[in-house]
């Protein structure tokens, strides 16, 4: 005999049981997107691995901004690439990349870092070359950071109530240290689509310049404009004078700021490798500072380019093609960084 059909009662409870699940998925797929692109959109800058092995990891032009503050900190105090993976898979478990306001306690900022603790003032840890400073203060001070597992010094950093949690960022973290340090080359690109209420030109390039590359104990460079022929020789000498160390010297020239590439001897690293750093990190401005064309190593980025391929330059360009994924490439020499206006 058929099966007797539901009552009315039992009906309405699978429909509302149905419609739940249903909204629940929903909740579910927003929370999950929420965390992956840090809140803030859709993502709009990729990462892909140099090895070739299809690995990507998508993220937005916020969370792009950030890391490559981390980054650029790192870097400057000497530290090695191993230290910049684990900030940066901190980071990620702790804020999603995203400079907050709030959070457990009196956390804050994108290391969840406590005033009340001693990390510093509400202001001093949600501004982001701060924060990631004093986060790589602490972690150079823990022994053997380099040969520990990843969670555990970060642990030994930030003491968190969950210390198994960071592991689960290492490897998109490896992938972002990897091309923000400059040792993954052409294997960073964002769209590059302007945010609005946000500084532009070349004078905002040199100003993010120094907000990120103008940490302590790095060679002392120059973020000054000029005319073409003497701007590096001013902006070496006004470095000097001010202590601005780290920043890259800045030639500007109409909508084009021109950073000459040189060894980076406080992380002991090469050419190509300081020079797709600020390749990379331009990259990941572009859409806060409007940006539209970066070129390095006969490649280049131009914005509205989604597909995280840097392209061979235009021709009549002066520098020869370098290979994706390689560190290595001719015409090393210079960064240049197109702006909008």
């Amino acid at each position: 005999m058929p099966e007797p059909s539901p009552t009315p009662k039992r009906r309405g409870r699978l429909l509302r049981f149905g419609a739940a699940c249903v909204v629940l998925s929903a909740v579910a797929g927003y929370v999950v997107v929420q965390y992956v692109t840090g809140g803030a959109g859709k993502p709009g800058c990729r990462v892909v691995s140099s090895q070739g092995d299809g690995t990507t990891y998508e993220f937005t032009p916020e969370q792009a901004v950030n890391a490559a503050t981390i980054t650029a900190v790192g870097t400057n105090r000497g530290m090695p690439e191993r230290a910049v993976t684990i900030a940066l898979a901190t980071a990620l478990q702790e804020s999603a990349l995203r400079n907050l306001d709030h959070g457990d306690r009196d956390s804050l900022g994108l290391f969840q870092q406590r005033p009340s603790q001693g990390w510093g003032t509400a202001q001093e840890v949600t501004d982001p070359a701060y924060a990631a400073n004093i986060f790589y203060e602490h972690l150079a001070k823990v022994p053997d950071y380099t040969e520990l597992p990843l969670t555990v010094a970060a642990q030994r950093v930030q003491r968190s109530g969950y210390p198994e949690a960071y592991a689960k960022h290492e490897p998109d973290a490896t992938l972002l240290a990897a091309a923000l340090t400059g040792t993954s080359a052409a294997t960073l690109t964002c769209e590059g689509r302007p945010e609005t209420a946000t500084a532009t030109g070349p004078d905002a390039v040199r100003a993010a310049l120094l907000r990120d590359f103008g940490g302590d104990g790095a060679q002392a460079a120059g973020a000054e404009s000029g005319t073409e022929a003497d701007s590096a020789t001013d902006a070496q000498k006004t470095a000097a004078s001010a202590g601005e160390a780290g920043v890259p010297a800045a030639e500007t020239s109409g909508r084009t700021v021109t950073l000459p590439v040189g060894d980076d001897t406080a992380a002991g690293r090469g050419v190509a490798e300081r020079g797709w750093q600020l390749a990379h990190w331009a990259v990941a401005n572009a859409s806060a500072l409007h940006i539209e064309r970066v070129t390095y190593a006969g490649r280049e980025w131009v914005a509205g380019n989604t597909d995280s391929e840097w392209r061979a330059a235009r021709a009549g360009g002066t520098e020869a093609a370098g290979a994706p994924g390689s560190a290595v490439g001719a015409g090393t020499s210079a960064v240049r960084i197109v702006t909008a206006q």
